[in-house]
């Protein structure tokens, strides 16, 4: 089932992109998530696994949640095709670093999206993505 599918309550033809207002959230939803994992002790491992400077992935981060929130598909214009299983394959993706990315994703996205039940479908979706993205178990 597409992202879309998550929003039949939405404003016909508005995007879940355009429902939370556009590219000045996502960069603040983006943003907001780095900042978390940088400051929050609850983030250490996942911040620990991440490159830096965290000024590159950050961008790319915005551009990949602009996509997939159905604004523009500059990311995929950049990058191809996301892939997300196989990128990050090469990474040891645990139970414990899905929850600790869900846990600064769940701050980011309460902190910017003001309709709380859309942040949450939101956040349903994220969980579900970020739940396939596991590849180890915990030690």
């Amino acid at each position: 089932m597409g992202l879309f599918n998550l929003f039949s309550k939405r404003p016909k033809n508005l995007t879940p992109y355009e429902a939370i207002g556009g590219e000045k959230s996502v960069k603040q939803i983006a943003n907001r998530f780095y900042d978390i994992m940088e400051s929050d002790p609850m983030a250490a491992e996942l911040l620990a696994i991440h490159p830096q400077p965290l000024g590159r992935i950050r961008h790319v981060f915005f551009l990949y949640l602009t996509m997939w929130l159905g604004g523009p598909n500059t990311f995929e214009e950049k990058f191809g095709h996301p892939r997300l299983r196989a990128r990050h394959l090469p990474f040891s993706v645990t139970p414990k670093l899905k929850n600790q990315w869900m846990y600064c994703m769940r701050k980011a996205m309460l902190s910017t999206v003001r309709d709380l039940a859309l942040a949450e479908r939101l956040l349903a979706s994220l969980n579900d993505l970020a739940e396939h993205m596991i590849n180890r178990p915990d030690r």
